[in-house]
């Protein structure tokens, strides 16, 4: 099916109309002039009610100082036409074939937003992003890797902040080079002192025994001198004597006592040392925790890299509405520029072209107050519009060259209509 324009229409006694026939042009802007209070946007609510059904009749379609009841009559560039008449205003669709339809055969082609473009306009950045993600079908897809790289990002963050601080105290710590690696145990010191002491006691044992034997001497020596009749006995015990000394000065004369000095000192310095040793620990762990952490950190930077390529990737494989648009933080982007930086005529490009890949069957869309651009800017708009193909019908506070018809007074600036003796006078619906 191809995509539906207006042909033409003709509208009667709705809201500020009295009477108007209008023949857009198929491709590109349509731009219907005049002064406020004219009627100009009572034409675009007139088609938005013909087209979208009840739900866009304005409260008060009826014109005010009318007694004839609306007329909508518009004729789709396939053939099809659409009828709004009568009291009740009711709806009469045939198609080129002369079968009759409904509200169910409009819909197929008619797109809500092409018709209510301000309800595009005005949402929030968010949900025009939501629009753009679901028509080409794959928001579920990047909102899944947009949370995966937030939850990246926020424990690659504290993980960073943890690798700073633990590299800060591991700088802050003291460091003993001097210190033994481990922690000294004052048991096991103790025990070597003990040891050192028993080896001494027993070298002291052996001096001893030594002086003994060397005391022996010299009081048989002195008994040899005063017991002469004793003589041959005590010599005996002198030779006795005497081998006893051999063996034991031979046992001690080479014996050297060990000093407990540094066990003592290592002892009274047990604590500082320690202290040293434990100071020395707690900075290596610290800067061994530091390198974990930057570990990590590294490891989520890479994995949030990816996610942002796999975000990239999704986008550029997906069927966008309009090159240079896309999605970036959960926003639309065009040509690089967000919503609120984008120029009104970019805005209505990005709006028009998702307007359009929501329904390919709908080809037109309605613009309200385009005074807001200048006549570069229109130009540029209305052909953009006639290279994509589109037809937009648009109002514009203004009379100049730019317009397509001029709105005055419910009528169109140079156009026949039927002159109204006052403002009870009927007159034939349909005819001008």
């Amino acid at each position: 099916m191809e995509a539906m324009k207006i042909n033409k229409l003709e509208i009667e006694n709705v809201k500020r109309v009295k009477a108007v026939k209008l023949e857009p042009t198929q491709n590109g802007l349509t731009i219907i002039g005049g002064n406020n209070r004219q009627g100009k946007t009572s034409v675009l609510d007139s088609i938005a009610w013909a087209l979208g059904g009840d739900r866009y009749r304005p409260s008060e379609a009826q014109r005010h100082e009318s007694v004839i009841p609306p007329t909508l009559h518009i004729v789709m560039n396939n053939g099809l036409v659409v009828e709004r008449k009568g009291k009740n205003s009711d709806l009469k669709v045939t198609d080129p074939t002369g079968k009759k339809g409904g509200q169910q055969l409009l819909n197929e082609f008619v797109e809500q937003l092409a018709i209510d473009l301000p309800k595009f306009l005005e949402s929030s950045s968010q949900e025009k992003a939501k629009t753009l993600l679901r028509i080409i079908g794959v928001g579920d897809k990047l909102a899944e890797l947009e949370k995966k790289e937030k939850e990246l990002y926020n424990q690659r963050l504290t993980i960073g902040q943890i690798a700073d601080q633990k590299k800060k105290y591991a700088k802050e710590q003291p460091y003993y080079p001097d210190a033994p690696k481990d922690i000294v145990s004052p048991t096991e010191l103790i025990r070597q002192q003990q040891d050192i002491l028993a080896k001494n006691g027993e070298n002291q044992r052996k001096r001893d025994k030594a002086d003994r034997y060397r005391q022996s001497v010299a009081l048989i020596s002195r008994e040899v001198e005063s017991l002469q009749d004793q003589l041959a006995k005590k010599k005996q015990e002198l030779e006795e004597a005497q081998l006893s000394l051999n063996t034991a000065t031979m046992e001690a004369q080479d014996l050297k006592d060990q000093s407990t000095a540094e066990l003592e000192q290592s002892i009274s310095n047990i604590e500082e040392i320690n202290r040293k040793v434990r100071a020395n620990l707690d900075k290596d762990k610290a800067e061994e925790d530091a390198l974990t952490y930057k570990n990590q950190y590294d490891s989520l930077t890479a994995q949030i890299s990816q996610v942002r390529q796999d975000k990239t990737a999704l986008l550029e494989s997906a069927e966008l509405p309009l090159p240079g648009l896309s999605v970036a933080d959960g926003e639309l982007v065009y040509n690089g520029q967000k919503w609120d930086n984008m120029s009104g005529s970019d805005r209505l490009k990005v709006a028009t072209a998702i307007v359009r890949k929501l329904n390919p069957k709908c080809g037109f869309v309605l613009l309200d107050k385009l005074e807001q651009m200048d006549l570069q800017t229109l130009r540029e708009f209305g052909a953009w519009l006639e290279q994509e193909g589109l037809q937009a019908i648009a109002t514009r506070v203004s009379t100049g060259e730019e317009c397509s018809i001029i709105i005055s007074d419910g009528y169109v600036e140079g156009q026949e209509h039927p002159v109204m003796e006052d403002k009870k006078t009927e007159w034939k619906a349909g005819e001008f």
